[in-house]
């Protein structure tokens, strides 16, 4: 089955053009080396998906023949992740909520960044 289809059968993309957009973007690899959409996956094959700041690991037990249901999902895919990668995307999940909570949204926006350089010139 193609890397693209499979993605979207376990429900790691929500759309087939999503997850070909993974691949294309390098955001996926089978067994070490980037895969292409149309790149084909085999049982007991490893890959593994960008999730910045890791790369999250997979194992395919199995090759769906369409979309399955979420709770269908652990009979095709095992995720191998290792325990420290899962605590580092926790913390950074964890920090992103916390700066949301206080108001922290990315960049700056023109209007904030002069009056905080007027603030600066004051002091």
């Amino acid at each position: 089955m193609r890397i693209d289809k499979y993605l979207w059968c376990i429900r790691l993309a929500k759309t087939r053009s999503i997850a070909s957009k993974l691949c294309d973007a390098g955001k996926v690899k089978i067994s070490g080396v980037e895969a292409k959409p149309s790149k084909e996956i085999k049982l007991n094959e490893q890959f593994e998906l960008r999730d910045i700041p890791i790369w999250r690991s997979y194992k395919c037990i199995n090759i769906p023949k369409s979309r399955v249901g979420a709770k269908l999902v652990s009979e095709y895919v095992e995720q191998t992740t290792s325990d420290e990668d899962l605590e580092q995307i926790r913390l950074v999940q964890e920090m992103n909520r916390q700066n949301k909570f206080q108001g922290i949204v990315g960049r700056p926006t023109k209007k904030t960044r002069r009056n905080l350089d007027k603030f600066r010139d004051i002091e």
